[in-house]
């Protein structure tokens, strides 16, 4: 029995949301610049030796799922609630690398965040488990190729609405630059930013939990529908959000954190422009209630709608913030971040 585990990390989106989808990226070039976070989707991977029959068992731990199929009977895509990622990965692996071939596979995973949390989940979790098979068997994958297989996986097998930003961050981790451009072209370019002002950003970010997670599908649908149907405000919004990043980056190289803040409030605020269905009175509510108590600046993390806020705060104050947002019912904390990206190793069983 081969024992695999792996992990991805999950990310916080600084700048340029949106411009990583086609057909705006395919048109225009994205960019977007984020940060992975001390939270990992994890996959723990047992290969049978046995390489024809048996049984695949896969079981997402976090959110109580599991279910047990013959491998002949994986020869098709299928959609299960809470399980479709995990069989589309083990489909894909099968079909580009292991000629058709099913082996015998128990595969676990967790998540260190809630479903819909906007922090990159489900792409950290696809990469995790890319990562594990590419170890398991010895797969000459890159993180650009990970990145990629993983994409593909969610976008195109099962069809998932959806960007390019979080497998390329649960990828190859750290702060980094993105560039999404014509064919299908991704450039990651790694900051090097320096200790001290990594750490005053540390120290002056707060995320928070709303109590709502979300599903962004409807959101990126109607982003998607902005490019195609041109819509003037939301083009000229996704336009200037793709400039916001752009610009934040030379803020967090200089380490000018003042500058970065305002970015990232102006970017919010064009953001919503890209849909209705960004924010809501809930948001809302938590913004203004943020900014009543120290923050300078604060967005939805991911498409939006839900799942978590980051909020810019003086580091002496984001105590006071965080139980200010504890009484409106979020569930707020500091948040580290991370130089690596995903990485799997072996384990004895």
């Amino acid at each position: 029995m081969i024992g695999v585990r792996a992990r991805a990390p999950l990310r916080l989106g600084f700048a340029g949301g949106g411009t990583d989808l086609s057909p705006f990226c395919d048109l225009h070039g994205g960019a977007i610049l984020n940060v992975t976070i001390d939270r990992f989707a994890y996959c723990h991977l047992e290969v049978a030796s046995k390489e024809s029959g048996g049984q695949a068992h896969f079981r997402a731990a976090d959110i109580g799922v599991e279910s047990h199929f013959d491998v002949a009977d994986l020869r098709q895509p299928r959609e299960i609630d809470g399980l479709s990622l995990h069989i589309a990965t083990y489909n894909r692996i099968s079909e580009q690398f292991l000629d058709g071939r099913k082996p015998p596979v128990r595969m676990v995973t967790t998540i260190d965040a809630p479903p819909g949390s906007g922090l990159g989940s489900s792409s950290a979790l696809c990469v995790a488990m890319v990562e594990a098979f590419g170890k398991a068997f010895d797969l000459p994958l890159g993180q650009y190729d990970v990145a990629r297989i993983a994409f593909e996986i969610e976008r195109i097998d099962l069809g998932l609405a959806g960007g390019r930003q979080d497998q390329y961050a649960a990828a190859f981790g750290g702060f980094n630059y993105m560039e999404f451009l014509q064919e299908e072209r991704v450039i990651v370019n790694p900051l090097r930013i320096p200790e001290s002002v990594v750490r005053e950003l540390e120290a002056s970010v707060l995320i928070c939990f709303t109590g709502v997670s979300r599903s962004s599908d409807i959101i990126i649908r109607d982003q998607i529908k902005t490019v195609k149907t041109t819509d003037l405000l939301g083009m000229e919004s996704l336009q200037r959000l793709k400039a916001d990043a752009a610009e934040m980056k030379q803020a967090l190289l200089k380490g000018e954190l003042g500058l970065f803040s305002e970015i990232l409030d102006r970017s919010w605020q064009n953001k919503k422009n890209t849909s209705a269905s960004i924010s809501n009175s809930h948001i809302e509510e938590f913004y203004e209630l943020a900014r009543r108590n120290g923050a300078t600046a604060g967005k939805v993390s991911g498409a939006g709608g839900g799942g978590f806020m980051m909020f810019m705060v003086d580091p002496a104050d984001r105590i006071p913030l965080a139980n200010a947002l504890a009484k409106f019912g979020g569930v707020a904390s500091p948040v580290y971040f991370t130089q690596q990206g995903a990485v799997a190793w072996h384990t004895r069983t």
